[in-house]
């Protein structure tokens, strides 16, 4: 009996020993764990601030090439580089795309984008059409004082959306009557979306139709330098912005295996930035023939 005893407490001994050792053990793989959450934390917070900016790159990154154009106007006052057009191509394509989500649901931010964007238009056109009537002011009033004609005879023909004058389309002589315009197509394309709403092959049209107009973004102020067989008075740092954003958004389509319309018509608008900067070079290196007064006159009126 006294031989058993020790070798029963021995054998007590043992499982207390073994407990000793799945505890360090579990201990020391703990150390590790605790680590790998920390970093784990750093990675999260790091990840959330780079969501951060790109949220914030994505809602104002394309208000931002707009910048540099929207202050040579102010400095220069002359808007005859700059095409309105760009302004109607952005306001219909995020009009479209806004309904679109009526439809097809998509992430706020491109709706915050879609927002903003129509709201810096509205600012282009704004600025775009005060310059404009105020150059044409003054034309007029150098004509009618190199012919001794009094200041009061000065009058400038007002051109009116209300005219429904298609010879003067989008070349109007109030910004208020661009907000008729923006604000009449804003309830056609509305009602027209909640009649149709339910059909999803008129969603998914509307859907292409607010991607493939943006991607025609730059065909306007393409139109406007060969018009004009000049670039002057257009920001070279929108047209490089416009290529760099163009790129990426590309490139980021074709990575995500995003639907063949969005990759296309990213491609498409990178297309249109290279002949514009194929224009700068093309027109600096062989100047044309600079048109007349009277020409050029008419040509920015269209072209505006």
């Amino acid at each position: 009996m006294f031989h058993r005893f020790p070798h029963s407490q021995r054998h007590h001994q043992e499982p207390e020993e073994g407990k000793r050792l799945i505890v360090s053990g579990t201990a020391s793989q703990q150390e590790p764990s605790m680590e790998d959450e920390l970093f784990e934390q750093v990675v999260s917070v790091f990840g959330t601030l780079v969501s951060w900016v790109a949220a914030g790159a994505m809602v104002f990154g394309g208000v931002v090439p707009y910048i540099p154009q929207y202050r040579d106007i102010r400095r220069t006052q002359n808007a005859e580089g700059f095409s309105t057009y760009v302004c109607l191509v952005l306001l219909v394509a995020n009009i479209l795309r806004i309904l679109f989500r009526f439809g097809h649901y998509f992430e706020t931010l491109l709706l915050w984008q879609s927002i903003i964007m129509i709201g810096t238009m509205l600012v282009m056109l704004n600025l775009c059409t005060d310059v404009r009537v105020a150059a044409e002011l003054n034309t007029k009033r150098r004509s009618f004082l190199a012919t001794d004609s009094k200041d009061e005879e000065i009058r400038i023909p007002k051109r009116l959306f209300l005219d429904f004058d298609w010879n003067y389309f989008w070349s109007w002589s109030r910004f208020v009557d661009y907000m008729q315009c923006v604000l009449a197509f804003t309830l056609v394309a509305a009602y027209i979306t909640y009649l149709l709403l339910d059909s999803a092959l008129f969603v998914e049209t509307l859907g292409f139709l607010a991607v493939f107009t943006e991607a025609m973004l730059g065909t306007p102020q393409l139109y406007c330098n060969y018009q004009n067989k000049s670039t002057e008075g257009m920001s070279i740092k929108m047209v490089l912005m416009w290529t760099s954003g163009d790129t990426f958004k590309t490139g980021y389509f074709l990575l995500t295996q995003a639907p063949v319309q969005f990759w296309t018509c990213g491609l498409l608008q990178v297309f249109v930035d290279v002949a514009i900067l194929f224009q700068v070079y093309y027109y600096s290196r062989y100047p044309q023939k600079p048109a007349s007064h009277s020409t050029s006159h008419t040509t920015s009126a269209k072209a505006l």
